[in-house]
């Protein structure tokens, strides 16, 4: 081997590389190990512990030095499937920042575009897209994008003007939209921050406004969702009082007689009248009235003040439909014809009755106007901290800009002069409701107060420091994984990655004896490098991540017997082992066929890395990453290895005495089967596409939308039984599976699942957790059931959410990546062999094996005792199974084109079945190395991606079998009777 040096030079460096970088992930974990045993479970002081050495050195090279910060950064993190936490991807609404754009025009044209956009977007199209498409059409040229109707106006500014054609007015717009969601980032990332976990992670997912937030090792759901999806629009605003909407609210109950009936049966009658409405005095009793009044029945006590009522949240809905109606509008005095009627943040009071804890909200009616618009916006202030109030209660001071402390000393004074209060609104939501007792208040520094506790007063300063968003923010998908859940993975994922690491050396060592020793050094050496890269470049590793590790394993060892089998080929055509193995590592040998192998590999899983998120994209960099270090090691340190144990006298045979004898004389007519081969495939085609058209698919929440649980329970419980009890709750949308043990369930929901806001998903957990909780023992609280914790053992393990417009994305990326990876493959293939009858029988053998993938997970789905959902896992291994076809398919057709060349002799079939049987060690060799890792995978590395793992060992069995039995037989048969006869005069003339 030529350049052997530099080789050696480069191994040992890139070998010194890893193992520095490494050497940073050893480092943080023992330190983080200690602040775990300090902490004994205690998140929040763990993370001060880890926080007050965070610019301590703590690893020292002797050169240099490093504090913790540095030496966490440059570490391999863990994804959330392995670390436990919290995945979310908010939708930044695009709709309302076009809507901002065009300072909420009126304009029917635009509005209808708007609508259309929302309602026909298709999958994976962007919002701005189909805005841009819907207004063409709505507008037919009648209205143009300039108009001062639409965007030419005060909030844009000179960029857009009334001369301006469409396609120019296109082009500021989605910068504009761009800005916009550059700013929310950057608001979302300023939160985050302040927020206190380690190694957060944000990023922009290209230009579809969705951006990525993953907080590994946070615990708190419904805080977390609060805080990010809080546009922040904080405003103030005068309030009305109740003495002045008394009458009004009297005139809503009785216009709600003539329409609504009261479903309480009147037992006695219910005492109400104008004089209760105006008492100051708010009742502390909760017990319910009865009567016929559709309005008064529902509040739970009077108000004063500016609190017009005290109502339980499950009623608010209702009542705002009412204030929505225009029969209930027209009763509002003429001067309060703009009233905004908003709710208080909810707050818990005590029942003097039944001394029980109940949940309620405050009514407001605020001093609105013909825009909309707050007495005054919060974009004024500066700086939000948390504190404390005169009286020791949690509260957030904010201080305001010069223009707003002369507005706010100016908006105090008018409600000092009239006796009025100011209402402090967060998101529509009236956090406090102050009076003014001494004066107009200057120097621009106010004070939030109310039923706070201190981690809600740190939540709202910050949100308050970072800004608002530019738009509102919509949990489009969300996961969350229990820490204990995260260990269990990270336990499975090593075992079976040591099991196959065993599994694979030893059969090595068996079948190929002393070359077999040296292929395990270049695997161990592969290793080294893969996750030195891995730690280079700061990749996340996810429990995918580590299956496409231990895949590394099936098939770095590929290249080595497809190496081998050529030198012992070259050892049987009587060479010597030096010029056998210079043989086997040239391009006539071996290389051409794992060149053309690995570059149909490369190719699917670049299309997985493009079309995947989170996980699966983890998955397939650490697949092309394994692809590169196993093809150098297997060439080059393989190579260095076998010519120093040849330049020692040491004998090397690439056999052992159990293997000495395999596929050595093997001879078996797979063209004379092709009849009974076609004949069974098309049965099994037939049988898989009549399943799918009657049985389906078990489509996951990846493709259809919906919310997923893991309930772990203390004891086994009746999956049907569960499901029953839910689809009453969830409006007949509920499933209930055993998930592995038999007291673990996966729950899946479509209840409320396109409802943006962190109340929908509250209202969920609540209702599943009121249902379940009968199941458990007495000490299971809500916040038990529903957040994670260390050591975290039932209640909800792990839970996910993918909204529909999410799901109708993931559903054409996965369809476009199937169908882009054949239609690359094909053409490479076409490229490579430069004839298209091999690309059409590689393109047949991947159809045939998706296919039959597809009907038994559609024959089985129902009855196997694992997860089978048709997910973005299953779309992971479809591709990896269509690169392991393709990569057996070439190799086969690369000794056909090799025999076909002039190698062999013989009639056309007899040179074709020559061609198999020479491969048939190599194939079946990496099979089995690969059958074995998935098994060891399939049996050790847990419920989660089992399904996964099927998915892969069915495609592999069956990718074998097509490789041999229709990729090939497709190729004989496309390729012209005339061409056989060519091929064969040639080759006998010769």
């Amino acid at each position: 081997m030529q350049n052997r040096g530099l080789v050696k030079f480069f191994a040992i460096l890139f070998a010194l590389v890893s193992i520095y970088q490494l050497s940073f992930t050893f480092v943080s974990h023992n330190i983080e190990s200690d602040a775990k045993t300090f902490a004994k479970g205690n998140s929040e002081k763990e993370l001060k512990y880890l926080d007050s050495i965070g610019k301590e050195k703590v690893f020292n090279l002797g050169f240099t030095d490093f504090t913790y910060n540095e030496v966490k950064d440059k570490k391999i993190n863990k994804g959330l499937d392995l670390e436990g936490g919290i995945n979310v991807q908010l939708q930044i609404s695009v709709k309302d920042i076009i809507k901002g754009l065009s300072n909420n025009s009126k304009n029917p044209t635009f509005n209808k575009a708007l609508a259309d956009a929302t309602a026909n977007r298709q999958g994976n199209q962007d919002y701005i897209d189909a805005f841009f498409e819907a207004f063409d059409k709505a507008s037919s040229g009648t209205v143009k994008l300039a108009s001062p109707e639409i965007f030419s106006n005060k909030i844009i500014g000179d960029e857009v003007n009334f001369r301006m054609t469409d396609d120019q007015v296109k082009k500021v717009i989605r910068r504009k939209v761009d800005e916009s969601i550059g700013s929310a980032f950057e608001v979302l990332r300023k939160r985050i921050d302040k927020f206190g976990v380690t190694q957060p992670n944000i990023q922009k997912l290209g230009e579809s406004g969705r951006i990525l937030v993953e907080l590994p090792g946070a615990k708190d759901v419904d805080r977390i969702k609060k805080l990010l999806q809080s546009t922040a629009q904080l405003e103030f605003w005068e309030t009305y009082k109740i003495d002045e909407l008394g009458n009004f609210l009297m005139a809503t109950n009785n216009a709600l007689k003539l329409t609504e009936k009261s479903a309480i049966e009147i037992k006695e009658t219910a005492k109400t009248g104008i004089d209760t409405l105006l008492t100051d005095k708010v009742k502390d009793t909760v017990a319910p009235k009865k009567g016929q009044n559709p309005l008064l029945d529902k509040f739970v006590s009077q108000g004063g003040g500016p609190v017009l009522a005290v109502v339980s949240p499950k009623d608010t809905s209702v009542i705002n439909s009412y204030f929505k109606r225009q029969d209930i509008r027209v009763l509002l005095p003429a001067d309060k014809r703009y009233a905004k009627f908003v709710w208080g943040k909810p707050s818990t009071i005590v029942d003097e009755k039944t001394k029980k804890e109940v949940e309620t909200v405050e009514l407001y009616a605020l001093k609105g106007n013909r825009d909309n618009q707050a007495a005054m916006s919060g974009g004024v202030v500066t700086d939000a901290k948390d504190s404390f109030d005169q009286l020791g209660k949690p509260s957030v001071t904010m201080q305001m800009n010069g223009q707003g402390a002369k507005a706010w000393e100016e908006l105090t004074g008018k409600a000092f002069t009239q006796k009025s209060n100011i209402a402090i609104v967060l998101d529509d939501i009236v956090y406090s409701a102050p009076g003014v007792s001494s004066g107009p208040i200057s120097g621009g520094r106010s004070e939030i107060s109310g039923v706070f506790d201190v981690t809600e007063t740190k939540d709202l300063a910050n949100v308050l420091r970072a800004g608002k968003l530019p738009a509102s923010a919509e949990i489009v998908q969300s996961e969350v994984v229990g820490p204990s859940l995260g260990q269990e993975a990270i336990d499975n994922g090593t075992n079976s990655a040591i099991i196959g690491l065993l599994i694979v050396s030893l059969w090595m060592m068996v079948y190929y004896g002393k070359s077999g020793l040296y292929a395990n050094i270049a695997l161990a050496i592969n290793l080294l490098f893969l996750f030195g890269i891995l730690a280079s470049l700061g990749a996340v590793l996810t429990l995918p991540g580590i299956a496409g590790i231990v895949l590394t394993m099936g098939t770095a060892v590929d290249a080595n017997i497809i190496i081998y089998e050529r030198a012992k080929e070259e050892l049987r055509a009587g060479r010597t082992i030096e010029e056998a193995i210079k043989a086997s590592f040239g391009w006539k040998g071996a290389m051409r066929s794992i060149v053309d192998a690995n570059v149909t590999h490369v190719l699917t899983g670049a299309v997985l890395l493009i079309f995947g998120t989170g996980p699966i994209q983890g998955f397939a960099t650490t697949l092309l990453i394994g692809i590169a270090t196993s093809l150098f090691t297997s060439i080059f340190i393989t190579r260095i290895l076998l010519d120093w144990s040849v330049s020692r006298g040491n004998k090397l045979t690439f056999v052992t005495g159990f293997s000495k004898n395999f596929f050595t004389n093997f001879h078996y007519d797979f063209l004379g089967v092709k009849k009974y081969t076609y004949i069974f495939s098309s049965l099994v085609v037939i049988v898989s596409i009549i399943s799918l058209s009657t049985n389906g698919l078990n489509y996951g929440v990846d493709f259809k939308g919906g919310r997923t649980f893991q309930v772990h329970f203390e004891k086994p419980v009746a999956a049907e039984e569960v499901k029953l009890e839910l689809v009453k709750v969830f409006d007949g949308s509920a499933e209930a599976k055993i998930f592995g043990k038999d007291n673990q369930l996966k729950i899946t929901t479509k209840y409320k699942v396109d409802e943006a806001g962190t109340e929908a998903d509250q209202e969920v957990n609540k209702i599943l957790y009121d249902n379940l909780k009968k199941h458990f023992s007495a000490d299971m609280t809500y916040e038990k059931f529903v957040n994670s914790y260390d050591g975290k053992k039932y209640g909800i393990l792990q839970a996910s959410k993918v909204g529909p417009t999410v799901a109708d994305d993931i559903k054409t990326n996965s369809y476009w990546a199937v169908l882009g990876a054949m239609g690359i493959v094909f053409l490479y293939l076409m490229v490579s062999f430069r004839k298209w009858q091999y690309s059409l029988g590689a393109i047949a053998a991947v159809a045939h094996d998706v296919i039959f993938v597809l009907g038994i997970y559609s024959l089985l789905w129902k009855y196997m005792p694992f997860g089978m959902e048709i997910d973005q896992h299953f779309i992971a291994a479809i591709l990896t199974v269509i690169g392991y076809s393709m990569n057996d398919t070439v190799i086969v057709f690369d000794r056909v084109r090799e025999y076909l060349g002039g190698k062999a002799k013989g009639n056309f079939n007899s040179i074709v079945n020559q061609s198999i049987n020479s491969t048939m060690s190599r194939t079946i060799n990496t099979s089995l190395t690969m059958i074995l890792v998935l098994l060891i995978m399939f049996i050790f590395g847990g419920e989660s991606i089992r399904g996964f793992i099927f998915a892969m060992l069915i495609g592999i069995v069956v990718g074998t079998y097509s490789s041999l039995f229709i990729a090939t037989p497709v190729l004989v048969d496309t390729i012209s009777d005339a061409e056989h006869k060519r091929i064969e005069e040639e080759h006998n003339k010769a």
